[in-house]
C-alpha cells in the first residue's frame, strides 16, 4: 500500500515487474512515465469498488477519474486473470513479507 506522497509518486517505477498489486491512496489519476512494462489500472471509490479498469503502456498519463479515491496497479493482464472489472469489490491483504 502506498499512502505517503513519495510512495504514491514512485508506485511501480523502476521495477521490471510486480507480483500481486499495489494500492495507491488517495489517487484520481496515474502516469507510466519511466515505467518498464505496461500495467493494469483499477480506479476505485473509497470502499474499493472498481469504477473503471484500463491497461496503460509506458510513457502515458491517465485521464483523471474524479470519483476515484484509490488506484490499484498490477502487471498488464493480471486483472483479466483475476476477473477484476468495473463493479468488482476489492479487498486489501498485507504483504506477508
Amino acid at each position: 500500500m502506498a499512502t505517503l506522497p513519495w510512495e504514491r509518486s514512485r508506485g511501480l517505477l523502476g521495477r521490471d515487474g510486480v507480483d500481486g498489486a499495489i494500492l495507491l491512496e488517495p489517487a484520481v489519476l496515474v502516469h507510466t512515465f519511466g515505467m518498464r512494462f505496461p500495467i493494469d489500472v483499477a480506479f476505485c471509490d473509497r470502499r474499493l469498488r472498481v469504477l473503471a479498469v484500463v491497461t496503460m503502456r509506458p510513457q502515458r498519463l491517465s485521464r483523471p477519474r474524479m470519483a476515484a479515491r484509490a488506484v490499484v496497479e498490477a502487471s498488464a493482464g493480471a486483472f483479466s486473470g483475476w476477473r477484476v472489472a468495473a463493479g468488482s469489490q476489492l479487498s486489501v491483504e498485507d504483504d506477508p513479507d
